[in-house]
């Protein structure tokens, strides 16, 4: 009796599990306020009990289906003009009717943490718009971040289409956001921004089970974590490792002990050290070690401020922090990226003295506080600076914490749960802002991208849809001398991926920030990607890029260097002289050249280089003052002539 109560338990859990055994059931994305892609064929579907008669009416228009044996059932709606808000009927078994259904343009928005940035990381350069986000036919659908290495999956477990509010653009992806304005406001249609998109997570993550045969390493690994074992182990040895890291590192700092914790007001702080913020502590007397720091700071508030809620900025921490102001609580963040941004309340601060206590647990590397950030106390009136001389104190002093597996980023996973469900939506294109998580690997990344870009455009079944990416911006701290970079690698494998048809890159190594690889910017990467887009998807007669490199030949002691997208003509920015040009001979050591702009040419020597062979424009990490731009404004990307 006891088995036959279990397969009967067992049989309900699967009959009620599987769309294709139940009552009408429509996937997530086919939803109310859904963007549906107009003038196109667009493909309604879902599930329903087997051969159960489907009947979809829209716009005046009835389509029928039967479903099919395993209760799949679909209809393809004619091509339609922009409009909307209308309904939709769905008549099975039951009845279901979607509302504020709006016709427009489609787009995925994909890639690692700079797609997913949502406007409130970027909000201190956009407050104003933020505040007027006022934009009830551009709609966002955020694909849970999941993944799945067995199968791709049919639908996503939850998810809603969501118009812009002052409100909602918070979550929104920056990128997207500004993209989607530009767009709307261009041609005044309904947007649809599906962001299907993962911090950290590389290329290789977002590739189809079949793409990636090509990739042997990389399939090999795919198909080792279809094992639910393998990954409970390495997620329980993980969860163990770290967490008893952490729980030694409280246990051992003396910052904690006692009955006075080091933020208390009344702490003596008369025989800690001193050191400058922003600033690491591996420059000071105390080396590089890892473990829980503890900074103080002693500060004067004056009467204009004291009883006034105040925001304090204290940068980018390595790694985490949690923060103090005389005595109180402010905030903490877990990690090194997000801006540290926390909210005083009016009662905290008093006119005097008032202190700041940062306690920071470093778990590798390098700890500190990131250079060229605010640090600050601001109010309405009044702005006090944080920079300068802190006191600090070893809390405790560990080893270095090995980092954890990180699973969902591992072949093939990202792509079975958050793009697999999305193919049978009908799109207009994708946009794209990844690499960094593949910079160690450029020459891989040549070959990955495009082939990702095929893939998915095989997945879709839409022809070569548009595909528009952002390459690399510029980051880290700027070279002296010409050198060889990843970074620069990577960008000319995205350079290269032009190759590919209907393919639109937006250069961005004049927009980022040397010490963070998440630049605010981003309403000037949607821009340049929106340009792209309305170059390649809705073939505008526009110039929608920077100069790319084309062509060159040597002229005596000189190259001439030819281009294409050069506009209404080439361009030094600023100060009307061209930098970042770097030229070398047989000995292939490349030195900083003189160039100049000649028509739609440029002209490139070094008078200490009599047979020039090569040339290398903005190849760096972070090329700093490269300057050659179009008339339109957009800069050109960074090139080499060699292959050394």
């Amino acid at each position: 009796m006891m088995k036959i109560k279990k397969l009967g338990i067992l049989a309900l859990l699967v009959l009620f599990s599987t769309p294709a055994l139940a009552q009408l059931t429509l996937p997530q994305l086919v939803s109310d306020g859904m963007v549906l892609q107009r003038n196109e064929e667009v493909k309604i579907w879902g599930w329903s009990d087997s051969g159960k008669k489907v009947k979809v009416t829209f716009l005046d228009s009835v389509y029928t289906t039967t479903a099919s044996g395993s209760g799949e059932w679909a209809v393809h709606l004619s091509p339609m003009e922009a409009g909307g808000p209308y309904e939709m009927q769905i008549v099975s078994d039951t009845e279901k009717t979607i509302e504020d259904i709006m016709i427009g343009e489609v787009w995925i928005a994909s890639g690692q943490s700079n797609m997913e940035l949502p406007m409130q990381r970027v909000a201190p350069l956009y407050k104003e718009e933020i505040a007027t986000a006022d934009y009830p036919h551009i709609r966002h659908f955020e694909v849970p971040q999941r993944y799945n290495f067995d199968h791709p999956e049919k639908d996503l477990p939850t998810g809603e289409w969501i118009p812009t509010t002052p409100e909602s653009v918070h979550q929104r992806s920056a990128v997207a956001h500004f993209y989607a304005k530009h767009l709307h406001e261009k041609y005044e249609v309904p947007i649809g921004i599906i962001n299907s998109s993962l911090g950290g997570s590389p290329i290789e993550s977002w590739v189809s089970e079949e793409a990636l045969k090509s990739f042997p390493e990389y399939y090999e690994e795919a198909l080792r974590f279809r094992d639910d074992e393998l990954i409970k182990q390495i997620e329980k040895a993980d969860q163990q490792r770290i967490s008893e890291w952490y729980r030694s590192s409280t246990e051992k700092d003396a910052g904690h002990k006692g009955a006075r914790p080091w933020y208390a007001n009344s702490t003596d702080v008369s025989d800690w050290n001193t050191m400058d913020v922003p600033g690491y502590w591996a420059d000071t007397e105390t080396d590089s070690i890892n473990g829980v720091m503890w900074f103080r700071k002693e500060i004067e508030i004056p009467e204009s401020m004291a009883g006034k809620p105040a925001r304090l900025e204290m940068g980018r921490i390595v790694d985490a922090d949690s923060t103090f102001v005389n005595g109180v609580f402010v905030g903490n963040t877990t990690y090194q990226y997000p801006p540290r941004w926390y909210d005083i309340s009016g009662n905290v601060l008093r006119e005097g003295k008032n202190n700041i206590t940062v306690r920071v647990v470093n778990e590798r590397g390098p700890g500190g506080f990131f250079y060229d950030k605010p640090y600050e106390i601001t109010t309405e009136t009044d702005t006090v600076d944080l920079k300068g001389e802190w006191k600090y104190k070893v809390g405790a002093e560990m080893e270095p914490l090995e980092s954890q597996t990180f699973i969902r980023w591992k072949p093939l996973g990202l792509y079975n749960a958050m793009v697999a469900p999305l193919v049978d939506y009908h799109i207009k294109g994708a946009i794209w802002y990844q690499g960094e998580s593949n910079v160690d690997r450029p020459e891989e990344y040549q070959e990955l991208f495009p082939a990702m870009i095929e893939d998915w455009r095989e997945s879709w079944k839409q022809g070569d849809f548009p595909f528009l990416y952002v390459q690399l911006a510029n980051y880290m701290k700027p070279s002296e001398q010409p050198s060889d970079s990843d970074w620069a690698r990577l960008r000319e494998a995205q350079l290269q991926t032009l190759e590919v048809p209907r393919t639109g890159m937006a250069v961005a190594i004049d927009i980022g920030e040397w010490n963070d690889i998440h630049p605010l910017n981003k309403k000037e990467v949607g821009d340049r990607l929106a340009l792209a887009a309305r170059g390649i998807a809705y073939n505008e007669d526009i110039v929608y890029s920077g100069p790319i490199y084309q062509s060159m030949k040597i002229e005596g002691d000189s190259i001439r260097l030819s281009f294409d997208h050069t506009g209404s003509g080439l361009k030094a920015l600023g100060d009307n002289k061209l930098h970042h040009f770097a030229i070398a001979g047989n000995d292939q050591e490349f030195k900083w050249a003189q160039a100049k702009i000649d028509g739609d040419d440029v002209v490139v020597w070094n008078d200490e280089i009599e047979n020039p062979l090569h040339v290398r424009y903005a190849w760096a990490d972070n090329p700093e003052k490269a300057n050659l731009y179009n008339s339109e404004g957009l800069p050109a990307s960074p090139f080499r002539t060699d292959d050394w």
